[in-house]
């Protein structure tokens, strides 16, 4: 595993000498960075993407190359420390994230290190499924008007993100639900570190309350109260972790990635306990992997405190998605 003390930030405002590079000895960077991988099999556009992040250089720039006819161009790190996290990411397969410190999701910009799961694009369907789920739209079946009962819920409306890492589920809910309070939880010092910070940058601090602790414990004194519950836990086979690509196996956090001998474990106590917490009606919404929707499908209706179970696809059209409500 990756050294969670690593997480390397983007921070403008500490600029020296040591980060200031000419246009020409970037260039003569970029253009041996892009050939080392294309030997190891890396895709050039991680460079470019890097210097965008580190050099503030637009697309249009890097394509021209007009770049390098400037005399100064600030760096948010060193050269030399480019080229060392360069290196690892051809000889180590360090994610480009976590070179950056920066990943795109949603519409926002959030902040990661190894510290955190690298938040993946088909996770921004949970924020979609969950307005849908308020709504009355796909999410909320169309039985029984789900969609109206959820909106007619008293004040104040509780979200729960559990397993929050770098606080993009919490970040996302806080966006599309600006009258509602989200309680994210993280058993990781370091990832609620993270996704404090990400709160405060992108403006939710105020709207966002982070718990340090396992799952609901934290939560007590939110029993009968939540709105909703949405997560990404740990889902993957304990003895499948090791066999991910060595960008997920080396460098991301494990205690997100395993969820126990059938990587079922968590999903258990999310099913268990969730109806303890949510008010009646209140949706109860995760990501799974692939191939295991109908084992949950199975857990919450053997469970009986839950109704309208409903399995969505993630974008490759894979079943990754598992929506339900809690029965009166």
């Amino acid at each position: 595993m990756g050294n969670k003390n690593f997480p390397f930030r983007i921070n403008s405002e500490e600029m020296s000498q040591e980060k200031l590079v000419s246009g020409l000895e970037l260039w003569q960077w970029r253009i041996a960075a892009i050939n080392e991988g294309k030997l190891a099999d890396v895709s050039p556009m991680e460079v470019d993407w890097i210097l965008q992040e580190v050099a503030g250089l637009d697309t249009l720039s890097l394509r021209l190359e007009s770049f390098k006819d400037r005399s100064q161009i600030p760096l948010t790190i060193p050269l030399a420390k480019l080229n060392e996290l360069w290196q690892k990411r051809l000889t180590e397969r360090l994610p480009v994230q976590y070179i950056t410190g920066i990943t795109p999701w949603r519409n926002f910009s959030l902040i990661v290190s190894p510290a955190v799961l690298i938040p993946r694009p088909e996770t921004e369907c949970l924020i979609d499924l969950a307005v849908e789920a308020v709504q009355g739209g796909r999410g909320a079946g169309g039985q029984g008007g789900r969609g109206a009962e959820i909106q007619s819920l008293q004040s104040p409306i509780h979200w729960a993100d559990l397993g929050t890492g770098s606080g993009a589920i919490a970040i996302g809910l806080a966006d599309v639900f600006p009258h509602a309070i989200i309680h994210a939880v993280d058993r990781s010092p370091e990832a609620l570190n993270i996704a404090q910070e990400n709160a405060r940058r992108l403006g939710f601090a105020s709207r966002i309350n982070f718990y340090q602790g396992s799952w609901f414990t934290p939560l007590q004194k939110l029993k009968g109260k939540l709105t909703g519950i949405v997560s990404n836990p740990p889902y993957i086979p304990s003895n499948i972790v090791p066999t991910l690509q060595p960008e997920v196996a080396n460098h991301e956090p494990h205690l997100a990635l395993d969820g126990g001998n059938d990587g079922l474990d968590c999903l258990r106590l999310l099913a268990t306990l969730a109806p303890e917490y949510l008010v009646p009606g209140g949706i109860w919404l995760v990501e799974t992997m692939a191939g295991q929707t109908e084992a949950v499908v199975k857990l919450l209706n053997d469970r009986g405190s839950y109704y309208n179970v409903q399995v969505f696809a993630d974008l490759s059209g894979i079943d990754r998605f598992v929506l339900a409500y809690r029965s009166k």
